[in-house]
Formats: structure tokens, sequence, C-alpha cells
């Protein structure tokens, strides 16, 4: 990930919007000083201020990321969208979390599930715990079908408990597949302390709706590694 080109990014922005770097600040509430740092490739905002920027400038947020992405077709279907774990690992690595927290450690999600591919990240230090999954593709059987409704939750599976972690956004009368292709779960900050997970104790669950009923796909999701 290049800082220098994103604060080379958001510097023009800024200055194409007639905004000093002290107005931009105010209205990402933050400190002008941080602006500075970001315009001097010194610092890079975090993804929750990259979003918040990419709106206020009205850019694409893979546009500030610099990710890419690779097209792949078979003979039966056209695969939806696939980013490279490298790449989801490194833009993660820089973006979610500030550069003063610089001993985080990582663990990757992965399912277990032979019909959908997700990916995406658990990062933590002793004081925080954050969850990015980006990337989560149906692998099954061609579903043309246009649901009624669709939605999606991330949930950790305790001994006594379940807890809903995150809900993604819900779309009507769509396919799964496009649905998908806009699926993006970001956890900043989790209340459970990753150290408290096993490697199998979160999975995502997808709620399709014809019309005539919910049916639900549970999606196991497994760490690499149990953090420690």
């Amino acid at each position: 990930m290049d800082q220098d080109r994103i604060g080379k990014i958001i510097k023009e922005n800024r200055i194409k919007n007639n905004l000093t770097q002290a107005e931009l600040a105010d209205k990402l509430g933050i400190t002008y000083q941080a602006v500075s740092k970001w315009e001097n490739g010194k610092n890079i905002p975090d993804i929750a201020i990259l979003t918040e920027i990419s709106k206020l400038f009205n850019l694409d947020i893979n546009e500030l990321l610099g990710s890419e992405s690779i097209k792949k077709k078979s003979n039966k279907k056209l695969l939806i969208i696939l980013i490279s774990v490298l790449v989801i690992i490194s833009i993660v690595c820089i973006v979610i979390f500030r550069k003063k927290d610089n001993n985080f450690k990582m663990t990757e999600i992965k399912s277990t599930c032979s019909t959908y591919d997700i990916n995406g990240v658990v990062a933590y230090n002793k004081s925080k715990t954050s969850i990015y999954i980006s990337n989560v593709n149906y692998c099954g059987k061609k579903d043309e079908t246009k649901y009624k409704k669709i939605s999606c939750n991330l949930y950790e599976k305790l001994d006594d408990k379940t807890i809903k972690i995150k809900s993604c956004d819900s779309k009507s009368n769509t396919t799964l597949e496009e649905y998908l292709k806009d699926v993006k779960i970001n956890v900043d900050n989790y209340k459970r302390m990753c150290t408290k997970f096993n490697t199998k104790s979160l999975y995502l669950e997808i709620e399709t709706d014809e019309g005539n009923g919910t049916n639900v796909h549970k999606i196991p999701l497994k760490l690499d590694d149990k953090c420690n």
C-alpha cells in the first residue's frame, strides 16, 4: 500500500473542494495534524475514516485503497470478482488500524463450507480485536433466482449462547451472486477479545426469501490460528 499515493489523492481532492486542512479535519472529527501527516505520507487513515473521505469527495473506496481484482470465467458460469487474499491482508494491515497500533497480530478467516468461498482476517492486540471480511463468493450450483429479500449476519457461537456480531445490508429483488458482490463486514472494535475465541467460534448466516418463507445458509468459519 502506497501511503504517499493515498496522501496525494486526499490533498488533491481537499484542494479541489476548497478546503483547508483544518476544515477537512473538522468534517472528519479529527485534528488538522492528522490530515497533515496523511498528505505528507507519514500516516494513513483507518478504514472508517477512509470510507468517510470517499463519501465526502465522491470517490470509489477501491481507488483510495488501491485494491486489485481478478476476473475468472468457466464454461458453466461467470464467477464473481475475486479479491486476492494477499491484497486483503496487505490492505487490512495498513488501513484498518492506526499507525500507533504497531503490535497487532492477525489470523486469517476462511469458510469450511464447500459451496461458499469466504476470506478475511481477525486482527488483535491486548486491548482491541477487529474483524474484516471483504470476499464472499457462492461456489455452488448456478442460482439465477431473483430473491424477494437477501440478508446476512455474522455470529460468534459460545458454549451457552450465540452472539450476533454484525448484520450486513439487506437487498430486495436480487440474485445471490449480485448480493454477495457488495457484502463487506468491518467490525473495528469487537467487544470480546480475540484470545477468547476458538478457531471455529465464528459463522456467517445468509438468509434468502423467495416470498414463501426464508431459507437460511449457515456457513462455518475457521481461523487459521487461535489468537494468543
